[in-house]
């Protein structure tokens, strides 16, 4: 019997974002903006391109702006119709409908592993996707659409994979793996932010998953682990002693807006690589670069 279509996602959204201080003192990491565009409005946008039609956004405290984001604005839209605006007033409107989206709170911030097992009612015995909204891909890799495929021919739990530099693995999940054929691999084991020396590999696991929903057996009975939370990675290591789990390997197109450094240079890629800003943007850096330094 073939596994069930991917039709739901999960971002989790309910970290504090305390590298961001002071701007995220008041507003969630995830609507910085990323040239005229939210962080999530990227990932959001990424899943509907995938075929998802339904998402579930795990909140916290202080996240409200996430759901205004996505909400209709009677008023916004009423001025710029007064005012002639045609593409601004389709833009908000079309981001009311880019798909069903759903808020449910975390409560306690306990972890990634903790805040995937929230959606357990949303999505129910369903294969799913978990997107984390610091993490956004370039549209032409279609990685999440890969992974999709991946899991409807094979029935298994799909993991994104890139190769970093081993001095950068305890920032990630870790994997080893077997090979199997390109870009797919067999996830044999699976550790979180191991120190370099303990890693089994420099595969690191990116911020991309389709799970069964077995995985949600397996966060119940995970116990707290690195950094004292509940790690998804955890369960995903419990879930290869029951099934397989597959890794997708790809390489760049990634942006990281989760470091200040990385966000600022998500920014100059992202404007640098539009029609419409980058022919300027790059002869301003171009002059920038070019000044005298004091």
């Amino acid at each position: 019997m073939p596994p069930s279509p991917v039709t739901k996602a999960v971002i989790p959204a309910a970290g504090l974002g305390t590298r961001f201080l002071p701007a995220t003192k008041a507003q969630p990491k995830e609507m910085l903006p990323v040239v005229d565009r939210p962080v999530i409005q990227y990932v959001v946008e990424e899943a509907v391109a995938a075929g998802i039609d339904d998402i579930l956004v795990i909140t916290g405290r202080g996240k409200r702006s996430l759901e205004d984001h996505f909400d209709r604005n009677a008023e916004l839209e009423q001025l710029l119709q007064d005012r002639g605006k045609a593409d601004d007033h389709e833009e908000v409107v079309d981001l009311a409908a880019l798909a069903d989206m759903h808020y449910v709170r975390q409560g306690e911030p306990l972890g990634l592993g903790h805040a995937v097992s929230v959606a357990r009612k949303h999505v129910g015995d369903n294969p799913f996707v978990v997107m984390l909204a610091d993490e956004f891909m370039a549209p032409e890799l279609d990685l999440l659409g890969g992974m999709i495929a991946a899991h409807a021919d094979s029935g298994a739990s799909v993991i994104a994979l890139m190769d970093v530099d081993r001095d950068e693995i305890s920032r990630y999940g870790c994997a080893a793996v077997d090979p199997m054929s390109d870009p797919l691999v067999r996830i044999r084991e699976i550790v979180e932010k191991p120190a370099p020396a303990d890693a089994p590999s420099t595969l690191a696991v990116m911020g991309r998953y389709v799970l069964t929903p077995e995985i949600f057996t397996e966060l119940e009975q995970v116990r707290p682990g690195v950094g004292g939370e509940i790690q998804l990675t955890d369960a995903i290591a419990s879930l290869l002693e029951r099934q397989d789990v597959l890794g997708y390997t790809f390489s760049g197109g990634r942006y990281d807006t989760g470091v200040v450094l990385d966000y600022l240079k998500v920014i100059v890629e992202i404007a640098a690589g539009r029609q419409d800003l980058g022919p300027g943007f790059r002869a301003f850096l171009a002059d920038f670069l070019a000044r005298p330094t004091s």
